[in-house]
């Protein structure tokens, strides 16, 4: 089957099960495979030249005007749609079912008090973070990890600079939670967000494991819990 990935965690997963992609986006971080843009600007033309089989979008990676028109042109798009532990699990098995992957098997969910609450801010200029219906924060929840704005709404909501200096403890929130993407927070950040929120106990998480589902989910979800080991008890 001749499959193009326009979502990283798609193709990581693909690869896992060894069925390489014929394209996927330079957000994917393989290089040695055919790069068709990015995940919010594909180059559609050049995926149609390629002929595959089946496109493969995710809601949360991709727009939708990008699937309708590669839908357009006759090709077959498979639109994932994954906001939460749950639905990763169901949508890789889904994605199985159509590429002859490997099915993952269940995670727990729901079982875990949550035992600390953290701020996981996901860009800077405008400050971003992730509520409670988004892959991440079950993710973390899983664990025992609650994340500051879990009531919003929005999926990404924008923070402003005043609200970030009332996150502190009085809010309940004691930990920052610093993922290494979509923007690539580093150490060179950890004063600005000290600053800005007064919160002293800044981590750096691989941002990889905490947003990229598929056949990471289970080792993520272990990894991220022995590095917040001494958060949780």
């Amino acid at each position: 089957m001749r499959v193009v990935s326009l979502v990283p965690s798609v193709t990581e997963t693909l690869l896992a099960w060894g069925i390489e992609p014929v394209a996927c986006t330079r957000f994917c971080e393989q290089p040695s495979l055919r790069h068709v843009g990015g995940t919010k600007d594909p180059d559609i033309a050049a995926i149609a030249a390629l002929l595959p089989d089946v496109v493969i979008v995710d809601r949360e990676e991709n727009r939708r005007d990008d699937a309708d028109a590669m839908v357009g042109r006759g090709l077959k798009v498979v639109d994932l749609h994954v906001t939460s532990l749950v639905s990763a699990v169901e949508e890789t098995n889904r994605l199985a079912s159509i590429v002859g992957g490997s099915r993952v098997r269940d995670l727990p969910v729901g079982s875990t008090p949550v035992r600390v609450r953290a701020f996981v801010p996901i860009w800077r200029r405008p400050w971003m973070t992730i509520s409670a219906t988004t892959y991440g924060a079950s993710l973390l929840e899983s664990i025992g990890v609650g994340v500051s704005h879990s009531a919003s709404p929005v999926a990404y909501p924008e923070v402003s600079g005043d609200e970030l200096a009332r996150l502190g403890p009085d809010q309940g929130v004691s930990v920052v939670l610093l993922p290494t993407e979509p923007y690539v927070f580093a150490e060179r950040h950890v004063p600005e967000v000290v600053g800005a929120l007064g919160i002293v106990d800044v981590r750096i998480v691989d941002g990889r494991d905490l947003f990229w589902w598929g056949v990471r989910s289970e080792g993520a979800r272990e990894r991220l819990a022995d590095q917040l080991g001494d958060l949780l008890g």
